[in-house]
């Protein structure tokens, strides 16, 4: 699953880009809320780790910037201690959850996955899908109770296709849940992981959509 951090502090913003990685996200980590808006309206994310006290646009001018354009990418707002009246407009103007610095890692992707489960309808962290069973926090699969063995790309093409369920997803979309920045991507890379992912779940469940992408099916 790909995200967007934004936090200004080198430090910490590095830190926190580096844990997340850490946690099985893609991580794309920007440092002022112009790039923000830029980087979100030009890439596919499941959520948004947003940090308030952003330069050049705060993090909640950016906040109601993106409900005002209907944008309902689900927003993790990120705030100092005492940021009591930050967190109270943070919520109002549509973020989905908030985080006070420091924070631990292991909370921090706590609640991203449950704003992206949330987002997507679902109420357990595990995700049910015919005869398959995925556990991000295990970053396990299993096929009628029997655990798969699936490379990292393998494992996130097919927690994009199982969280996105139902929808026709294209190359480039999974290309943004698999890649962040300076990443190079082969033209064939989806083809190939695909193509390895269907020999292991079996080649009903993710069916072709000739000239659009791909749509997982039981």
């Amino acid at each position: 699953m790909r995200l967007l951090l934004a936090e200004d502090d080198l430090n910490l913003g590095n830190a926190l880009k580096q844990g997340l990685i850490k946690h099985g996200f893609q991580v794309d980590w920007v440092r002022d809320g112009q790039a923000v808006l830029y980087e979100v309206k030009n890439t596919s994310y499941v959520a948004l780790v947003l940090d308030i006290g952003l330069p050049l646009k705060d993090g909640l001018t950016v906040l109601k910037e993106l409900r005002a354009d209907k944008n309902s990418l689900p927003v993790l707002v990120l705030t100092a201690q005492d940021g009591v009246d930050s967190i109270t407009q943070g919520l109002d103007l549509g973020g989905d959850d908030y985080v006070i610095k420091p924070v631990a890692l292991e909370v921090l992707a706590a609640r991203l996955r449950a704003i992206i489960r949330r987002s997507e309808g679902m109420s357990q962290n595990e995700i049910q899908y015919g005869d398959l069973l995925l556990s991000p926090l295990s970053f396990t699969v299993e096929l009628n109770g029997e655990e798969l063995n699936l490379s990292k790309k393998e494992f996130a093409l097919l927690h994009a296709f199982m969280l996105f369920s139902g929808r026709v997803l294209t190359k480039g979309q999974l290309e943004d849940q698999l890649y962040s920045w300076g990443h190079e991507v082969e033209s064939n890379a989806i083809e190939v992981h695909i193509h390895n992912l269907r020999k292991k779940i079996g080649a009903n469940y993710i069916q072709t959509i000739r000239g659009v992408g791909y749509q997982l099916k039981d």
